[in-house]
Protein backbone atom coordinates (compact mmCIF):
# COMPACT_ATOMS: atom_id res chain seq x y z
CA UNK A 1 0.00 0.00 0.00
CA UNK A 2 1.41 3.47 -0.97
CA UNK A 3 2.17 5.65 2.40
CA UNK A 4 2.33 9.38 3.13
CA UNK A 5 6.29 10.32 3.63
CA UNK A 6 6.29 11.20 7.67
CA UNK A 7 8.21 14.37 7.85
CA UNK A 8 8.24 14.90 11.62
CA UNK A 9 11.69 15.05 12.86
CA UNK A 10 11.01 13.30 16.08
CA UNK A 11 9.87 9.94 14.88
CA UNK A 12 12.77 10.35 11.96
CA UNK A 13 14.92 10.77 14.61
CA UNK A 14 14.23 7.79 16.81
CA UNK A 15 16.49 4.49 16.10
CA UNK A 16 14.41 1.95 14.68
CA UNK A 17 13.98 -1.94 15.93
CA UNK A 18 15.64 -4.41 14.40
CA UNK A 19 13.27 -5.72 11.45
CA UNK A 20 11.73 -9.47 11.30
CA UNK A 21 9.86 -11.77 8.78
CA UNK A 22 6.69 -10.32 10.41
CA UNK A 23 7.63 -7.03 8.95
CA UNK A 24 6.54 -8.46 5.41
CA UNK A 25 4.13 -6.25 4.97
CA UNK A 26 5.98 -2.73 5.88
CA UNK A 27 8.72 -4.19 3.09
CA UNK A 28 5.42 -4.08 0.47
CA UNK A 29 4.65 -0.64 1.75
CA UNK A 30 8.13 0.93 0.66
CA UNK A 31 8.31 -1.27 -2.85
CA UNK A 32 4.67 0.37 -3.42
CA UNK A 33 5.54 4.07 -2.11
CA UNK A 34 8.93 4.23 -3.68
CA UNK A 35 7.55 3.26 -7.48
CA UNK A 36 4.50 5.64 -6.46
CA UNK A 37 7.51 8.57 -6.13
CA UNK A 38 8.78 10.53 -9.54
CA UNK A 39 12.65 10.49 -9.06
CA UNK A 40 12.93 8.88 -5.58
CA UNK A 41 16.10 6.69 -4.79
CA UNK A 42 15.74 4.75 -1.71
CA UNK A 43 13.20 4.76 0.97
CA UNK A 44 13.40 3.90 4.99
CA UNK A 45 10.27 2.84 7.10
CA UNK A 46 10.75 5.06 9.84
CA UNK A 47 10.25 7.63 6.41
CA UNK A 48 6.41 6.27 6.33
CA UNK A 49 5.83 5.77 9.57
CA UNK A 50 7.48 2.35 10.83
CA UNK A 51 10.27 2.11 13.12
CA UNK A 52 11.64 -0.85 11.80
CA UNK A 53 15.34 -1.56 9.67
CA UNK A 54 13.68 -1.88 6.40
CA UNK A 55 14.83 -0.23 3.67
CA UNK A 56 14.75 -0.53 -0.28
CA UNK A 57 16.65 1.38 -3.02
CA UNK A 58 16.43 1.13 -6.43
CA UNK A 59 19.66 -0.46 -8.79
CA UNK A 60 21.07 1.64 -11.70
CA UNK A 61 18.69 -0.35 -13.60
CA UNK A 62 15.99 0.65 -11.17
CA UNK A 63 15.20 -2.27 -10.13
CA UNK A 64 13.80 -2.66 -6.29
CA UNK A 65 15.88 -4.18 -3.57
CA UNK A 66 14.70 -4.85 -0.04
CA UNK A 67 17.27 -5.17 2.83
CA UNK A 68 16.34 -6.34 6.63
CA UNK A 69 18.92 -4.66 9.45
CA UNK A 70 21.87 -3.32 7.02
CA UNK A 71 24.81 -2.54 8.76
CA UNK A 72 27.83 -1.18 7.27
CA UNK A 73 30.68 -3.19 8.05
CA UNK A 74 33.14 -1.68 5.90
CA UNK A 75 33.89 1.74 4.01
CA UNK A 76 36.26 3.03 1.90
CA UNK A 77 37.06 6.43 -0.55
CA UNK A 78 35.62 8.94 1.88
CA UNK A 79 34.43 11.86 0.05
CA UNK A 80 31.83 14.86 0.93
CA UNK A 81 28.45 15.10 -0.74
CA UNK A 82 25.37 16.87 -0.32
CA UNK A 83 22.02 14.97 -0.26
CA UNK A 84 18.41 15.97 -0.26
CA UNK A 85 15.77 13.68 1.71
CA UNK A 86 12.48 12.43 0.63
CA UNK A 87 11.55 13.96 4.27
CA UNK A 88 13.51 16.55 5.14
CA UNK A 89 12.86 19.65 3.37
CA UNK A 90 16.71 21.32 3.24
CA UNK A 91 20.21 19.56 1.96
CA UNK A 92 22.48 18.14 4.44
CA UNK A 93 26.16 18.08 3.86
CA UNK A 94 27.60 14.43 5.12
CA UNK A 95 30.80 12.32 4.70
CA UNK A 96 30.37 8.95 2.55
CA UNK A 97 32.20 6.30 1.03
CA UNK A 98 32.80 5.36 -2.58
CA UNK A 99 32.99 1.49 -1.42
CA UNK A 100 31.28 -0.25 0.91
CA UNK A 101 30.47 -3.49 2.33
CA UNK A 102 26.90 -4.30 3.82
CA UNK A 103 25.80 -7.28 6.11
CA UNK A 104 21.80 -7.56 6.15
CA UNK A 105 18.89 -9.92 5.48
CA UNK A 106 16.77 -10.77 2.96
CA UNK A 107 13.42 -12.72 3.00
CA UNK A 108 13.85 -16.13 1.37
CA UNK A 109 10.67 -18.35 1.49
CA UNK A 110 9.73 -16.78 4.71
CA UNK A 111 12.52 -16.58 6.94
CA UNK A 112 15.28 -13.80 6.95
CA UNK A 113 19.01 -14.84 5.36
CA UNK A 114 22.17 -13.29 6.33
CA UNK A 115 23.79 -11.64 3.08
CA UNK A 116 26.81 -9.43 2.45
CA UNK A 117 27.54 -7.56 -0.29
CA UNK A 118 29.80 -4.80 -1.68
CA UNK A 119 28.37 -1.81 -3.08
CA UNK A 120 30.01 1.30 -5.29
CA UNK A 121 29.33 4.88 -6.26
CA UNK A 122 25.70 6.15 -6.29
CA UNK A 123 24.37 2.27 -4.84
CA UNK A 124 26.89 2.75 -1.94
CA UNK A 125 25.82 7.07 -1.48
CA UNK A 126 21.89 5.70 -1.20
CA UNK A 127 22.13 2.50 1.07
CA UNK A 128 24.67 4.65 3.43
CA UNK A 129 21.88 7.17 3.80
CA UNK A 130 19.25 4.61 4.30
CA UNK A 131 21.27 3.06 7.30
CA UNK A 132 21.86 6.68 8.70
CA UNK A 133 18.28 6.60 8.86
CA UNK A 134 17.82 3.34 10.41
CA UNK A 135 19.82 4.44 13.06
CA UNK A 136 17.51 7.85 13.71
CA UNK A 137 19.95 10.14 11.95
CA UNK A 138 18.70 13.02 10.47
CA UNK A 139 20.96 13.67 7.27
Amino acid sequence: MIKELTKDEAILSQPCEAATVEDEAVAQDLLDTIASLEGAACLAANQIGFAKRVVVYLDDNDQPHVMYNPVLKQALGAFKAVEGCLSLEDESKVTRYDRIKVAYDELVDGALVSRKKDFTGWTAQIIQHMIDHCKGKLV
